[in-house]
């Protein structure tokens, strides 16, 4: 479902992969330039070729998830035909941006976004904005169709945060893959279709 965000065959796109790697491990604060370099081959001064700043590196990545991320939420509402599949695509993309193919920079989004500087945070929040409206629309289309009586921003909160959180307890490749925790997750929303 999630398209790779990173292009193995860009020094650039090599780099920002290696750095949400050792950011998500690591931490952002506990992880240097020059591990970085060693990562992808390279000594840590040949890296400012690519960047001018390790925060710029942690920018590249949120930037990169952010729009990727949104990219996935419009297409999987574009194919939704009712309220119940649009808010199943709400929670399927946000779990397969934490579980996927893109989790080390999904959760570099997640848990370092303190670490950017007030300026870079601005930058951002144009596109986590975009990204939330579509939640708030799908949320109030299901509270218009009766399918929830709760109010649109509480759940968006409630259930983002729930989806969140899945990143501390969730292992793939366990009993249960992404497609039953989607539906799992729906059920806090919506009661299963019998």
């Amino acid at each position: 479902m999630t398209a790779p965000l990173f292009d193995p065959e860009k020094p650039r796109d090599r780099l920002l992969s290696a750095a949400a790697r050792l950011f998500h491990r690591q931490g952002y604060a506990a992880t240097t330039v020059r591990e970085i370099g060693a990562e992808v081959g390279i000594l840590s001064g040949s890296l400012f070729h690519h960047v001018k700043s390790k925060e710029d590196i942690l920018f590249a990545v949120m930037d990169r998830v952010i729009s990727a991320m949104l990219d996935a939420l419009r297409a999987g509402l574009a194919t939704a035909t009712d309220p119940r599949t649009r808010l199943r695509a709400l929670i399927s993309v946000e779990l397969h941006y934490l579980h996927g193919p893109a989790a080390d920079a999904t959760g570099v989004l997640f848990h370092e976004w303190r670490a950017l500087s007030e300026q870079r945070r601005a930058v951002l929040l144009d596109g986590r904005s975009a990204y939330f409206a579509l939640w708030q629309q799908v949320l109030t289309e299901a509270q218009t169709a009766g399918l929830t009586t709760l109010d649109p921003t509480m759940l968006r909160q409630f259930l983002h945060g729930a989806l969140a959180w899945t990143s501390f307890w969730y292992k793939p490749g366990g009993a249960l893959d992404l497609e039953a925790l989607t539906d799992q997750a729906l059920t806090l929303v919506l009661p299963p279709l019998r």
